[in-house]
């Protein structure tokens, strides 16, 4: 026992998470200053299982109602007919070449053709119905929405909305108020949510890609929570959030045949994503986590590195889903259109699958004449 006991403390060492000449004691919460609290990190846990039971009432009796009115039909696909040998073969790889169609063609005394509807029906049969991926839309739409706003909103009043410098002025003595508070436990439970409900929804081809990143989004907000991060925290959160409300707009006019307004939302979306993720992310917040955070709070520690270390990773992440997007859109915009997917041996080029839901395939879905 004495030997966790080591470890916990070991963990928690000031040395590591706090600035210089600063103790856990020194940021306890008092009558003056409320400053937040690593305990806090598990309501989100229970606050999850209420995001859970809030989509599922909605997706039943506000989206499902919805989708159907725009015309959406909740038709499964065609189950492929049982085949004991093609089985074992899809559960191997279910990306046969023609070599192999035609090999397993002779060995089952089937045509080409068969072979190759078989193997169509079969990859149809893990897929989602389209009013299934709208429900799953409009669930994100709604959340996205609600935080942005929710966020824009509070944020307002706060001087370091409009001085990002107010984010360290007075570090590590800065004081969390209640709607911070909320903004951040109902981000960390939306994100637990989401961790949880991949293991019950149609599980797509990134499962464990989204799932990582999930527990790192996760892993990012705690970690600004512990360091008293949470103004800078609450900056990443509102930049990151607008976008993806266009995203999963553009998905909802896609999936109900609204095509002109996918378009435009969908170019709505790209311009929003190049300003908050390309333009206000690295040359504002990055800018002041790197050059404005060492000015004014002169002594730095090892978490603040490891924190702006993970914000970089973030803008590399980035800058790579933005290079994909604008090839994408390129390629869509010059051709007039998207085939089912872009593929290629080669690691040089774009490979998506459409049965995936990464975001890259997200845009995909929804840029003008693609298809889903």
């Amino acid at each position: 026992m004495w030997m966790f006991r080591e470890v916990i403390d070991a963990f928690w060492t000031p040395d590591i998470w706090l600035p210089p000449n600063t103790k856990w004691s020194d940021l306890e919460p008092n009558e003056r200053v409320q400053y937040t609290d690593h305990r806090h990190l598990f309501y989100p846990l229970p606050m999850a299982i209420v995001v859970l039971l809030i989509r599922y009432l909605l997706e039943k009796y506000c989206f499902s109602p919805f989708g159907v009115s725009l015309g959406i039909k909740n038709t499964k696909p065609k189950r492929a007919p049982d085949n004991v040998i093609l089985e074992e073969t899809f559960a191997k790889n279910n990306k046969w070449n023609h070599k192999e169609v035609v090999g397993l063609a002779k060995r089952l005394d089937w045509t080409e053709r068969q072979v190759e509807r078989w193997l169509r029906l079969r990859r149809a049969q893990g897929k989602p119905s389209t009013l299934v991926k709208f429900c799953e839309s409009s669930w994100r739409c709604f959340y996205y929405t609600f935080s942005f706003h929710y966020g824009f909103v509070f944020l307002w009043s706060k001087p370091w909305l409009w001085n990002i410098d107010y984010c360290w002025i007075g570090y590590p003595h800065q004081g969390t108020t209640r709607d911070t508070w909320w903004y951040y436990m109902m981000s960390l439970s939306f994100y637990w949510a989401l961790a949880v409900s991949q293991f019950f929804d149609v599980k797509r081809k990134d499962f464990w890609q989204m799932f990582v990143h999930h527990i790192c989004t996760i892993c990012l907000l705690s970690f600004s929570w512990i360091c008293n991060f949470h103004r800078i925290g609450t900056l990443v959160l509102l930049t990151h959030d607008c976008g993806d409300i266009f995203l999963e707009c553009a998905k909802m006019a896609k999936y109900a045949k609204y095509q002109k307004l996918c378009d435009i939302v969908s170019v709505i979306f790209i311009i929003v994503w190049l300003i908050t993720r390309i333009g206000l992310f690295p040359f504002w917040i990055l800018y002041s986590t790197s050059v404005d955070a060492p000015r004014v709070v002169n002594q730095m520690f090892p978490a603040y590195y490891i924190f702006n270390g993970l914000l970089f990773l973030l803008l590399g992440l980035h800058l790579y889903w933005t290079h994909l997007i604008l090839r994408i859109a390129f390629i869509s915009w010059n051709s007039g259109k998207i085939d089912g997917d872009i593929r290629s041996s080669s690691s040089d080029e774009i490979t998506l699958d459409d049965d995936s839901n990464s975001k890259i395939d997200d845009i995909n879905e929804v840029l003008p004449n693609g298809t889903t």
